[in-house]
């Protein structure tokens, strides 16, 4: 399975990243693992995210079966943020 991951950038969740596990013409369904797990993604336009592109090895090894669980894209998403923000500094 091909993990995306992305930022939300408008509405209140602006900032926020998720996991795309889910996609349709215009929308995509987001999951964070924790406000919206996998069981009620987020709907989303197209047009109101930014999917981050070349994601380091480390964070998609994490999502190596099939069926993956909230659990995976929080610690998929927890690793992200700590690499940018190593990036940053």
């Amino acid at each position: 399975m091909d993990i995306k991951l992305a930022v939300s950038r408008s509405g209140h969740d602006k900032d926020r990243l998720y996991v795309i596990i889910k996609e349709e013409a215009n929308l995509v369904y987001l999951a964070d693992g924790r406000l919206k797990p996998i069981e009620k993604p987020k709907r989303k336009s197209r047009k109101h995210i930014q999917i981050i592109k070349n994601l380091p090895k480390d964070i998609t090894e994490v999502f190596t079966q099939e069926n993956f669980r909230n659990e995976e894209i929080k610690r998929a998403i927890k690793l992200y943020q700590k690499q940018t923000e190593i990036r940053r500094k």
